[in-house]
C-alpha cells in the first residue's frame, strides 16, 4: 500500500504526513467545499462545513473505486486561520469521523475568499489505488 515516509531524525508530526509514498492509479479531486450533492449550503458553520467537504471527497473517491485510506496528499484553502485553529477539535472528530485514522501529506492555505461566497473551506485531494 502507502508508505509514509519520515526522515530519520524528524519528530513525528500530528494529524498529517510529512510525506506519502505510493504506487498505482491516481485519482485528483477537485476542490470540495461545504455544499451538499445539489450545491446548496446547510451550515455556514466552520465545522460543519468541513465535515461536508470531507464527505464530498469520500463520494469522488468512491466514484473512482477509491476510499479514505487511499488518500495521499489533501490541500485546504481556508478563509479565516484563526476560524480554523479555534475549531480544531471539531475539525479533528469529523477528519476521524469520515476519513478514519488515514493521515496524509498536507497543506493548509489561508485564502483571502473562495469562488463560493459562503464557503469557508475547499479541500482538494490526491489518492493512489494501490496496484493488485
Amino acid at each position: 500500500m502507502n508508505r509514509t515516509l519520515l526522515p530519520p531524525g524528524w519528530k513525528k508530526p500530528k494529524g498529517y504526513a510529512n510525506g506519502i509514498a505510493a504506487r498505482g492509479t491516481l485519482v485528483f479531486v477537485a476542490g470540495q467545499i461545504g455544499w451538499n450533492e445539489r450545491e446548496e449550503f446547510e451550515t455556514d458553520e466552520f465545522v460543519g462545513q468541513v465535515r461536508q467537504a470531507l464527505e464530498n471527497i469520500v463520494a469522488v473517491l468512491k466514484a473512482a473505486g477509491a476510499g479514505p485510506e487511499h488518500v495521499t496528499r489533501l490541500t485546504w484553502y481556508v478563509t479565516d486561520k484563526q476560524e480554523y485553529l479555534a475549531a480544531l477539535a471539531g475539525v479533528g472528530a469529523a477528519y476521524r469521523d469520515i476519513m478514519g485514522r488515514n493521515y496524509p501529506a498536507m497543506t493548509l492555505i489561508e485564502a483571502r475568499a473562495l469562488v463560493e461566497d459562503r464557503a469557508k473551506v475547499e479541500i482538494e485531494a490526491t489518492a493512489v489505488i494501490p496496484e493488485i
